[in-house]
């Protein structure tokens, strides 16, 4: 296996939150075939129950003078490195959790709220969604691994 970053933060939209930026939360309990444990999205799309997004993200939006609170762009996971370099079905191996990555998340026009230029300018690059190979907590600063 080869380390290839790290978890840099970690979010969660519970029932009693909503819209962005994301809650920051402490863990993240990753459940197969049901998503995010106490997050309003688990239980429903399966193929889009995780969203990682790179720190890449953040500093294309800074480079514009577009300054995000991480967990702005919805992502229930925030690398210190760009996933989009990574091809669709790539599995992430976090502590005992493993992901794979599903497809390229579409931009919504709710990110316009914090500019109205920052949906076409990430309309490549606004994260990741992933499925939930096998189960597992994730915490901040946990080695982010791919097979190879």
């Amino acid at each position: 296996m080869k380390n290839i970053g790290k978890v840099l933060e970690i979010f969660s939209a519970t029932k009693e939150s909503s819209g962005l930026p994301r809650p920051k939360v402490k863990e993240l309990n990753l459940i197969e075939n049901f998503g995010i444990e106490n997050d309003k999205f688990a239980g429903k799309k399966l193929e889009q129950t995780v969203m990682i997004v790179g720190l890449k993200s953040y500093e294309m939006a800074r480079e514009q003078n577009i300054n995000l609170e991480f967990g702005s762009l919805g992502e229930n996971i925030l690398l210190d490195f760009d996933p989009h370099n990574l091809e669709v079905g790539t599995n992430l191996i976090i502590g005992e959790t493993i992901i794979e990555i599903t497809q390229v998340c579409t931009v919504c026009n709710h990110l316009s709220v914090f500019d109205k230029n920052l949906p076409q300018l990430l309309k490549a690059h606004r994260g990741l969604y992933c499925k939930i190979i096998k189960s597992g907590f994730i915490f901040k600063d946990m080695e982010v691994k791919i097979k190879g």
